[in-house]
């Protein structure tokens, strides 16, 4: 990702209504599909400036991966101790069948050999260890954040499942999230598109609207493994090894 989206990250992921929602929906996935044991040692991939860590604390003891220098800084200083550098595919030097619980939330799409990548976290799962996965949905809307980003695809929800099943993963549940707020997503892409404004702007909206897109959001959290949501703006996918 550009240095602009880190810094973003840094500056909004504890007030920006996405991050905050989303962590509530992360939370609620986890706990209902992944269901990981007491005390699991859990390990999130690509945590950034480490927003999601104290959520995944709550599930056990966390250790995390995160390849860019100032991010892991960050993060380090909210986990504790030392983050890990261990770049995908690989992941030299991450112990295997060692977690009950792996995480990567939007980072697969960064990653050009994905098939490459879900081979190697599933040799790092315990036996009856979940990995939890979300990816950006719909390749049509491709947009200056995919760009800044580098994301190398957006998925569908049918080549998701194809990745997955060609993998040592078992798919365990599959589906849509930010599916409340994708009707106004889609406009204001289609309306930038029209305008000739595809603009990559993650700011903070003012007061009242950040805290109406969260509630809005953070009402997923309800729904998310219990019920299929209906086409959202992102995918999560709950899988175990073979």
């Amino acid at each position: 990702m550009e240095r602009i989206v880190y810094d973003r990250m840094a500056e909004l992921d504890q007030q920006h209504w996405w991050y905050r929602a989303r962590r509530e929906v992360l939370a609620a996935l986890i706990r209902r599909t992944a269901q990981p044991p007491a005390g699991a040692r859990i390990l999130e991939i690509g945590c950034g400036t480490g927003h999601n860590l104290p959520m995944l604390a709550a599930f056990g003891q966390v250790e995390a991966i995160e390849v860019d220098p100032a991010a892991r800084a960050m993060a380090e200083e909210r986990l504790g101790h030392t983050v890990g550098a261990a770049p995908l595919p690989t992941l030299d030097g991450v112990p295997e069948k060692s977690f009950d619980l792996i995480g990567s939330f939007d980072v697969i799409e960064h990653i050009e050999d994905d098939a490459a990548a879900l081979a190697s976290i599933a040799k790092r799962l315990k036996p009856g260890g979940k990995f939890v996965m979300t990816v950006p949905a719909h390749q049509w809307m491709w947009s200056a954040h995919d760009v800044v980003n580098h994301h190398h695809r957006r998925y569908s929800k049918a080549g998701l499942e194809k990745l997955i099943e060609a993998s040592p993963l078992r798919l365990e549940k599959l589906g849509y999230f930010n599916s409340l707020l994708f009707p106004v997503a889609v406009a204001a892409r289609l309306a930038g598109k029209v305008r000739g404004k595809d603009e990559s702007d993650d700011s903070l909206p003012p007061a009242p609207l950040n805290s109406a897109l969260e509630k809005v959001f953070a009402q997923e959290a309800r729904l998310i493994g219990r019920v299929p949501l209906p086409p959202g703006l992102s995918l999560f996918a709950v899988t175990s090894v073979r």
